[in-house]
């Protein structure tokens, strides 16, 4: 036991000696400073509650008289192999005892014990996501930044596997995650990697128009990143995909039309060339339709023949090489001929 508790006490030496002399973590600032659009809101994706003691204490509070031999029993149980008690008693440590710099060295221990011994992914990331959360400066910050990263990941690919299609059939929780990896380290090398999910998965709910606010979010804070060109071509897929499903929007036609224009100057490979001409040409004439329907629109009995011949010329005005101009300077001519 002598030997437990030496071990126990030098661990928790090593942690606050590292959290006192440690620079600021490489991910980046602790939470991102930059609003997020297309995200969730902070209160679903940042905040944990904060642990507090459990009712019934007796049954299950904690088995010792403080944090030093609370650590030692817990990592006795784990040491046994007694994973429920193990589990138990870490997390009894941070709820009986959260500023005994025990407390971090417990939390982490929960959230690894979830992971490896459990496999509890949604579990787990929660207990890594609290030690970032309350203990930012006694952990390496950037090695648990990872490890929710390496859990997202985990979740989502859980999620396709028709073992888990029940326990992850929304997609939500597994987006927030990824969310939250984010927040916590923007500055993290596979931050842009973490966005480029939350913008698949929102595309995966039907939700565009925020997949397109985090691939323009992406596009900006990391312009220079493989990413963000990577986003340009999917921001201009989930562009369509909107445009198709409301192509009587005038204005979101000029949007993406403009913003494909600009992609394509912008693309790096000749596959992103070609979808983005394409897209170009699709909203064109789908822009096309939408001038030539407007004047169309006052061809009829109920209008004079002089609005008829005003609407089509200033169809004709914008887009004189429009694929209905033809047509519309036929019916100009005929107008104008007396004819209705």
């Amino acid at each position: 036991m002598k030997m437990l508790f030496a071990v126990c006490a030098a661990f928790v030496s090593a942690v606050c000696l590292a959290a006192g002399g440690a620079a600021m973590p490489h991910s980046g600032t602790r939470y991102a400073t930059d609003a997020y659009p297309g995200f969730d809101s902070e209160d679903n994706i940042v905040n944990s509650s904060k642990k507090t003691p459990r009712w019934f204490a007796w049954l299950n509070g904690p088995s010792r008289t403080n944090a030093v031999e609370q650590l030692a029993y817990a990592v006795a149980c784990e040491t046994n192999r007694s994973w429920r008690a193990a589990r138990k008693a870490y997390d009894a440590l941070v709820r009986e005892w959260p500023s005994a710099p025990e407390a971090p060295v417990a939390q982490e221990a929960l959230a690894r014990m979830l992971l490896e011994e459990r496999a509890d992914l949604e579990g787990a990331f929660y207990e890594y996501k609290y030690l970032l959360d309350y203990y930012p400066s006694a952990c390496d910050f950037d090695a648990i930044a990872a490890k929710l990263y390496e859990v997202a990941g985990k979740m989502r690919e859980a999620g396709k596997d028709f073992l888990y299609v029940f326990h992850f059939a929304n997609t939500v929780e597994v987006r927030r995650a990824y969310e939250a990896v984010v927040l916590r380290a923007p500055g993290a090398s596979y931050a842009t990697d973490a966005m480029l999910a939350v913008a698949s998965l929102r595309e995966d709910a039907g939700e565009y128009d925020k997949a397109v606010m985090v691939y323009e979010t992406l596009r900006s804070l990391y312009s220079s990143s493989e990413e963000a060109m990577r986003a340009l071509r999917l921001e201009g897929a989930a562009r369509m995909k909107l445009l198709r499903m409301h192509s009587y929007n005038a204005p979101r036609c000029r949007d993406t039309i403009e913003y494909l224009r600009l992609a394509l100057a912008s693309a790096q490979t000749s596959e992103a060339r070609a979808d983005l001409e394409r897209w170009l040409a699709e909203a064109d004439g789908i822009a096309d339709d939408e001038a030539y329907a407007s004047a169309k629109f006052y061809d009829s009995k109920t209008r004079t023949r002089q609005s008829a011949v005003s609407a089509y010329e200033r169809y004709l005005s914008d887009r004189p090489a429009g694929r209905h101009a033809a047509e519309a300077r036929a019916r100009v001519a005929e107008l104008k001929g007396g004819a209705r």
